[in-house]
């Protein structure tokens, strides 16, 4: 047990019979996340029957935990900076944004600076440590070159009541995607295991043996010879879920480097990036319980493209 802490005792109730403490931490003491439990748990902050469990200890009813209060979030090691965000919508729990292409999310191996995280925490003064020491407020996160809506938690029991959303699919969101060619059939649904590829450690494989269940739903908006723009609604949240899974039934992304293939010059206009943006997103606020829904318009590059391709395709017609 930590020293110099506040010490708690709670009994466990037959109702409870059979959860794991960590998750039984977490919904009877919610001002704290699961995972803020689960590293107290780990430091043995937290005893069963006066002996320290593991996170996944199922409990027994009677069980009595006793528990010191965690301790307050790291001081984050990250520079607040000043960048103008295109906020759609803030308020004391929650603020969603509306990200640009290029854009890092939270800091990694090369990209320290200049990140999402940077800019919230100029924006919300104190986003410090909340949900993790490099990734405060972060729930979700799209790709550097995805575009579109996120939301971002402003205090702990936000980013936990979102956070279970996204974990029990409740959070819906649908993007825009243009692709190579033109799916068949114009409505499909994509149904796979998506994991780390065994040949390049950086990409996701829908065939990997130890991947996990993904499923893409999309339906074809328009067409225009060598492309397709979809609308694409996704029921799991996987690493590169839409580009893996489009390039696996043969359209990838267009301008998708990764996942793509190399036929920029086919284009009758320039891309920088894939053609991917999330379009609109949906979620139930963690105070009021009211169901919100937030749009962001295409971006000007998406535009410009699907104005060239319809151009094109007209030429091709005349």
């Amino acid at each position: 047990m930590t020293e110099g802490l506040e010490i708690r005792e709670c009994c466990v109730g037959p109702q409870d019979t059979g959860e794991r403490l960590d998750a039984w931490l977490a919904r009877e003491r919610p001002e704290h996340s699961r995972a803020r439990w689960q590293q107290l748990i780990r430091a043995g902050g937290v005893e069963v029957n006066g002996k320290p469990r593991k996170p996944n200890h199922r409990l027994a009813a009677g069980d009595l935990i006793r528990f010191s209060a965690p301790p307050p979030p790291k001081p984050i090691e990250l520079t607040p900076e000043e960048r103008e965000l295109n906020v759609l919508y803030e308020d004391e729990d929650v603020l969603v944004i509306n990200k640009p292409p290029g854009l890092v999310v939270h800091p990694a191996v090369g990209h320290e600076k200049g990140t999402l995280v940077n800019a919230l925490l100029h924006h919300c003064r104190n986003l410090a440590g909340i949900g993790g020491n490099l990734r405060p407020g972060i729930v979700h996160r799209l790709d550097q070159d995805t575009s579109g809506v996120m939301v971002v938690a402003k205090n702990e029991t936000a980013i936990r009541v979102v956070a279970n959303q996204f974990r029990s699919r409740d959070v819906r969101k649908e993007y825009q995607a243009i692709v190579w060619g033109c799916p068949e059939p114009p409505l499909g649904r994509i149904e796979t295991r998506i994991g780390r590829s065994s040949g390049n450690r950086k990409k996701m494989s829908a065939t990997a043996p130890r991947g996990r269940p993904a499923v893409t739903h999309y339906h074809v908006v328009e067409e225009y010879g060598i492309a397709a723009l979809l609308s694409v609604r996704i029921e799991t949240g996987r690493t590169h879920q839409i580009r893996v899974h489009m390039a696996h039934i043969g359209h990838p992304v267009v301008g998708d480097a990764m996942y793509g293939r190399g036929r920029r010059a086919e284009l009758p206009a320039p891309v920088a990036r894939q053609m991917l943006h999330a379009a609109s997103l949906s979620f139930i606020h963690p105070r009021s319980g009211h169901r919100l829904e937030f749009v962001a318009p295409m971006p000007d590059d998406m535009r410009a493209l699907i104005a060239a391709l319809r151009a094109a395709r007209a030429g091709i017609s005349a």
